[in-house]
């Protein structure tokens, strides 16, 4: 692991890292997987102000998992600090930070001074330097308020580490809810060529978020702070319990809260994630945030209330069967089933119908985002669902060899993924849906309700998929070639760029060996309905 103190050096490593990565000896036939994407080469940041905890490392392992490059950096930046906040004594802990970094598998953090950051010692009002300013009405409420200048500080300086690591994604946590909302919109307001990766609250057993800050508090202010998380379950409760009244979801925190009196609230309010714009009720979901002081040390906390019905979301590697388990699923539950993977085929089938060559990533990007695609619902259970595109019917041409044979391709493509998984977003605003595909759990849907990995032996793959193309009359392809085919795909899928294959954290998953559809839907239905009976 690298120290890299000065823009120079970080640049220079990044040159060098990229350099490395293209030398890395590949097979002649691997070179067009190298073009298109699948071959890992992608760099993840996770910015922070240092002395890290619980928090910072869950998103440093989640950038592990999805980038060939991690940066961390390490910057104290005065620009988000008013005069009379805790810049001077804010904790710094390089050295201790450095060992967490190198256990958590971190290639280089990125550790810079103020002044090499080109920033005064000075807060946003006072500085000259050029300013990154959000729109007024998301910095002006909740934490804005108080801390007048905070968020074009933060703005500007992620502005700055994007511009100089030039990073696949970025990874922020959700316990900041409103910085999150705003660096999102940043990136979208600017074009940013940049995921955000939201990563959950880490929270203490007593369920204290995790916070730098938290070292500011006496063992008994910590017992005390607890609250804070108390009151925000009791408004959980209560919305499950039907309220979606802002008044009444504030009253039953402040009810909670107000029973430690230590515990200076400055604001509990209800917004839309997304726009941070006050909510008067819950339509479809909605964040629940609140920010209080005990003595010196100030908190914030959140949690997002959905008005929705479950999302389910099935992710596995290729030929574990997902799309016949989600549509049994589906249909048992009652729900709507999202055939995520016909719309890659779709897509995959018009580039090639058009002759569009799988490397030209300009003509897909353009073609795939001025494409309709409709799936139709059938009762039929052992078909697809109907598929269209263009108002063509390509609910067969998509399972045929040589559609197969390009999917991955075209689904490793950036702006393909981006303007499907749009449109699978909007459709799930409303819930009640069952999706699969290789990323619903970490990247379509992170908030889905459940979570299911399946999978199979590679050789278990190969007998099923070999059982389907005998029904469907297609060429005979034989077991040790499609064994050889499926091994491949799977590599492609975990290693390439844009949201490459992974389990969720926080999914269970299945073994399909020697199950039939039947036990394999039953034990997702059952845990479904286990989950359910928890909330």
């Amino acid at each position: 692991m690298r120290l890299l103190t000065t823009v120079a050096a970080l640049r220079c490593y990044l040159t060098k890292r990229c350099s490395e990565n293209k030398l890395i000896a590949v097979t002649e036939d691997q070179r067009l997987d190298e073009m298109t994407g699948w071959y890992q080469t992608a760099v993840g940041l996770v910015p922070t102000m240092g002395n890290l905890h619980q928090g910072h490392l869950s998103m440093i392992q989640r950038a592990r998992q999805e980038n060939s490059t991690v940066i961390v950096s390490i910057f104290v930046n005065p620009l988000q600090f008013a005069p009379n906040e805790d810049y001077q004594r804010y904790p710094r802990t390089l050295e201790q930070d450095q060992q967490l970094c190198e256990q958590a598998g971190v290639d280089a953090i990125f550790a810079p001074t103020p002044e090499e950051m080109a920033v005064p010692h000075k807060s946003i009002q006072e500085s000259r330097v050029t300013q990154v300013i959000p729109p007024s009405a998301m910095i002006t409420g909740l934490c804005g308020r108080s801390r007048l200048g905070h968020f074009q500080g933060v703005t500007t300086i992620v502005t700055k580490l994007f511009n100089l690591v030039q990073p696949d994604r970025a990874y922020f946590g959700q316990k900041d809810g409103q910085q999150l909302a705003i660096i999102k919109r940043l990136v979208a307001d600017l074009n940013l060529p940049v995921e955000i990766v939201v990563c959950p609250t880490v929270r203490e057993a007593s369920g204290l978020a995790f916070s730098s800050r938290n070292q500011y508090l006496t063992v008994t202010a910590k017992e005390q702070a607890e609250v804070l998380y108390r009151g925000l379950r009791r408004a959980e409760a209560a919305f499950r319990a039907g309220d979606r009244n802002s008044n009444k979801l504030i009253a039953v925190v402040q009810q909670e809260v107000a029973m430690v009196s230590t515990v200076l609230v400055e604001y509990i309010e209800l917004v839309e994630p997304t726009t941070l714009m006050s909510l008067e009720k819950v339509e479809e979901e909605g964040m629940l945030a609140i920010a209080a002081r005990l003595g010196a040390t100030r908190l914030i906390d959140n949690t997002i209330l959905r008005d929705r019905q479950p999302i389910i979301a099935i992710d596995g590697p290729a030929g574990a069967g997902k799309s016949t388990v989600a549509r049994q699923v589906a249909a048992n539950l009652g729900l709507v089933y999202l055939d995520t993977g016909a719309m890659y085929r779709a897509v995959t089938w018009l580039v090639v119908e058009k002759g569009i060559a799988i490397d030209d990533e300009c003509a897909i990007a353009e073609l795939t985002n001025q494409c309709k695609i409709e799936l139709t619902p059938n009762p039929d259970l052992q078909s697809t669902v109907r598929v269209w595109i263009n108002g063509t019917d390509v609910t067969q041409v998509i399972r045929t060899i040589e559609v197969t044979s390009q999917v991955s391709a075209i689904a490793a493509q950036s702006a393909v993924r981006q303007a499907l998984v749009k449109q699978q977003q909007n459709w799930g605003k409303r819930g009640g849906l069952v999706a699969e595909g290789r990323d619903i759990g970490t990247h379509v849907f992170p908030d889905a309700e459940v979570k299911i990995f399946l999978t199979a032996s590679v050789s278990e793959r190969a007998r099923r998929r070999q059982q389907d193309f005998n029904k469907q009359g297609q060429p005979k392809v034989s077991l040790e070639q499609l064994e050889r085919d499926i091994a491949e795909r799977d590599w492609k899928d975990r290693t390439r760029k844009v949201s490459p294959l992974q389990k969720a954290a926080d999914a269970i998953e299945v073994q399909t060996d020697g199950l039939e559809v039947s036990e394999v839907t039953a034990q997702i239905v059952n845990y479904y309905q286990q989950r359910l009976s928890q909330w």
